[in-house]
């Protein structure tokens, strides 16, 4: 999961680049990038880190120019954290294309392959976001008929991306000297949404525009939402600022990613249509309903959230229920998302660094803890014992989401079932490894009504990490132990090269 951005304005980019960056924050905390467009020049610069760490104030005035692309990476299965595979890429030929992707493309190998023998293209990380670019590239080639870039070249370019990539993508890319290209998969698995502003200039205005993976980047950053791109959808904004969109491709059946609503997006941003908070407040409602017909045995005095996340439901839980809410955990906001921390051991270690338990709210109650999700229940269990530390007397434990069970090929880091906590075992057994006195979960039928409830013309969803559907249809048995045999290291993935990654000034003719 990654965050993605791309502006075209009458203004230097470089500034609201950067500060949709560190809204989309959340998306991504192990590496970040910028390039921007001067003419047909590009000029980046990406590193490993936060955003406010990677960029300083040098390197801010060197991103000139009024055309930008801008990046958070969330390391996925096999992905190394190198300074290599921090985004945009950019590739030479045959215009001179910078790229940023969100999402996973589940036939990388096979793409890999036809790049080498067939197009002639060399592909220098394991990263299946270079990959997209070449295939791009290599498409945009075999468009062009004249010597000049046109409209029509560039959507079929990427109607022949959409023929070749199989999995989840959202994309912004850079043509140099032509402007600002995105596209979202077939399934629209992936977010992706298009902002504007109209400019007074004093010569008869224009339009700015700005492409985005989350509502929240948009309106702080000055402009307005307009609407989503849809499944199979490119737009193309040239760079002196005219719009142009096609569907490139029938799209498949809408699936957008359900754990979006459930977890990775902030809850102030509105998402294909659904309201992020609202899609939470009305998980804490079902659930609320399960607890009533289920579980009513249960002797709870108190509901507390798992911070931030969870917040929405167990308000809402603890409203319908009749019960107190308390915020029983206070959060240092200087630690990451342990979810998306790479490693067990990160995030056994930055749990207790991020959260620290009130006594007064834990002595001697029966507490509920409410979270969004179990996944690896690394925190959950941690989470727990400081409750327990905290004086609890029985510590229930709720999740908003289903059991995760199976591995998310789409761009989670949930890759190997071994290392999913409810995959194989009862609710029971999984709140005996939790330490908890119970667990409750939210069934599926009821977490794709919450989101429903909010925008009922979303219809199906992908939650394969909770049914197993993989919605591409492309996912075999033998595709998963592949992935998990890379995860364990049995099977080496493709190595990214050991290169310090610096800013990077790149020339491109027209």
């Amino acid at each position: 999961m990654c965050g993605i951005v791309g502006i075209v304005s009458s203004q230097p980019v470089n500034q609201p680049l950067y500060d949709a960056l560190q809204l989309l924050q959340h998306r991504g905390q192990d590496a970040a990038g910028i390039v921007t467009m001067d003419g047909s020049m590009f000029h980046m610069h990406k590193n490993l880190g936060m955003v406010r760490d990677v960029f300083r104030t040098r390197d801010m005035r060197n991103l000139i120019g009024n055309v930008g692309i801008a990046h958070v990476r969330y390391p996925t299965a096999g992905s190394a954290s190198s300074p290599a595979e921090a985004q945009p890429f950019y590739v030479n030929s045959p215009f001179g294309i910078v790229l940023a992707h969100n999402g996973n493309l589940t036939n990388t190998e096979t793409l890999q392959r036809e790049l080498f023998m067939d197009d002639l293209r060399h592909v220098n990380t394991g990263s299946d976001s270079e990959v997209l670019l070449n295939v791009l590239a290599h498409e945009l080639q075999e468009a062009v008929h004249g010597h000049r870039l046109t409209v029509d070249d560039v959507f079929s370019a990427v109607a022949g991306v959409h023929r070749r990539c199989k999995g989840a993508y959202a994309v912004v890319a850079i043509i140099a000297g032509f402007g600002l290209v995105a596209f979202r998969d077939p399934n629209g698995i992936r977010p992706l949404m298009i902002g504007r502003q109209e400019v007074e200039d004093g010569q008869g205005g224009g339009t700015d525009w700005i492409v985005s993976s989350e509502s929240v980047a948009v309106e702080p950053t000055g402009f307005h939402v307009v609407r989503d791109v849809q499944p199979g959808e490119a737009v193309l904004i040239t760079c002196a600022g005219e719009f142009h969109s096609r569907q490139c491709v029938a799209p498949g059946e809408f699936t957008p990613c359900i754990f979006e609503y459930v977890y990775f997006a902030r809850p102030d941003s509105i998402m294909d249509g659904a309201s992020i908070y609202e899609t939470r407040l009305r998980m804490g409602e079902f659930l609320a309903e399960k607890i009533k017909r289920d579980f009513s045995h249960l002797p709870i005095d108190v509901v507390v959230p798992i911070p931030d996340t969870s917040r929405p439901s167990a308000l809402q839980l603890a409203y319908k229920l009749g019960l107190p809410y308390r915020e029983g955990f206070i959060k240092n906001r200087y630690i990451g998302r342990t979810f998306i921390m790479p490693g067990q051991a990160s995030r056994k270690k930055s749990v207790r660094q991020k959260l620290n338990a009130m006594c007064v709210e834990f002595k001697g109650k029966n507490v509920l803890l409410v979270d969004d999700s179990i996944v690896r229940g690394t925190t959950s269990r941690e989470i727990i014992q400081m409750a327990r530390e905290a004086g609890a007397k029985s510590v229930y434990f709720a999740s908003a989401s289903p059991p995760v069970r199976f591995p998310n090929v789409y761009g989670i880091d949930m890759p190997t079932r071994a290392e999913l906590l409810a995959n194989g075992r009862s609710d029971e057994e999984i709140a005996k490894e939790l330490g908890a006195d119970g667990v409750i979960y939210q069934d599926l039928a009821d977490l794709i009504s919450a989101v429903r409830k909010v925008n009922p013309k979303l219809t199906r969803f992908d939650s394969s990490c909770f049914d197993g559907c993989y919605i591409t249809g492309d996912v075999t048995e033998e595709y998963l132990a592949r992935l998990e045999g890379q995860r364990s290291g049995a099977i080496p993935t493709t190595p990214a090269p050991s290169t310090r990654q610096m800013d990077l000034n790149l020339a491109v003719s027209e």
